[in-house]
């Protein structure tokens, strides 16, 4: 299933559907607060800027980090610990987000 999405992603890719969408060539704003109600932003932010992320920030900037680790391992004990790893702060990230 994976192989076949990505073959369909490169079609697409060598087709130029990708060519025109928005922020192309930009880097993505891992910090993003859109779950943050817009009147506890600005607290939000001076938090983060003192180091200081609420749960929920500290457990997206986990799961990001264990993907990009997945994605590098190269021995399955070490995937499979990481998607263990993976699924655990998913399911944190779900019930914190009730």
């Amino acid at each position: 299933m994976r192989r076949l999405a990505e073959e369909k992603i490169r079609e697409a890719m060598d087709e130029g559907v990708f060519d025109n969408l928005p922020g192309k060539g930009k880097p993505l704003d891992l910090e993003e607060d859109g779950a943050v109600p817009e009147d506890m932003r600005l607290a939000f932010k001076i938090l983060r800027n003192a180091g200081c992320l609420p749960i929920e920030m500290e457990v997206r900037k986990e799961i990001y980090s264990l993907r990009q680790l997945l994605k590098e391992a190269i021995d399955e004990d070490s995937r499979r610990q990481l998607r263990r790893e993976l699924n655990f702060l998913m399911l944190k990230e779900a019930l914190l987000n009730r």
